[in-house]
């Protein structure tokens, strides 16, 4: 959405953030992506493809579904990955770093340095192994738990969406 279909200038992100709200709030249905963007300025959001899900029907935010339950859109608890890559108290497998966001994937802090990670290497929880840009900002993509990278499943300088697969590790 720009300035001409809004037909008011927003003042920031605030006020694009706060269109968005609105624009999300008015939607009918679940939405897979929304965007508002005011010249430099950009928001935009995005939700992982609904799976079915037992016993809910989608209804506005507060509205009781048949059944009596309340369902909320939002984004779906997929975000929370199952099996070998779900949580550090699995140490007996390989498991995946995610992306945290929208935006590039970065294996280096700058062009031409050395990566933060590489085949081979050991990490210890909490050490940063890329970057991923969005909207000019960079923000450091994380290990949770020690593990030896097995495998970089993202090319450098790649977009790359929430929750996709960037680093395969080994528990050490």
């Amino acid at each position: 959405m720009n300035n001409e279909s809004t037909g008011a200038a927003p003042s920031g992100i605030d006020e694009l953030c706060r269109q968005a709200a609105n624009l999300i709030e008015a939607a009918k249905g679940p939405l897979k992506s929304v965007r508002v963007q005011a010249g430099d300025l950009l928001v935009q959001v995005e939700w992982p493809e609904p799976g079915p899900a037992p016993n809910t029907q989608a209804v506005p935010n507060g509205q009781a579904a048949p059944n009596g339950q309340a369902v909320a859109w939002g984004r779906p608890e997929a975000a929370a990955p199952a099996g070998p890559e779900a949580g550090p108290e699995e140490d007996d497998g390989p498991f995946v770093v995610h992306a945290p966001l929208v935006g590039t994937f970065y294996h280096a802090p700058s062009p031409g340095a050395p990566p933060f990670a590489a085949v081979g290497d050991e990490m210890v929880a909490g050490q940063q192994v890329a970057i991923v840009e969005a909207m000019k900002l960079m923000n450091a993509v994380e290990v949770d738990r020690p593990g030896r990278v097995v495998e970089v499943l993202v090319p450098d300088g790649s977009p790359v969406e929430y929750g996709e697969a960037l680093f395969v590790l080994a528990p050490v």
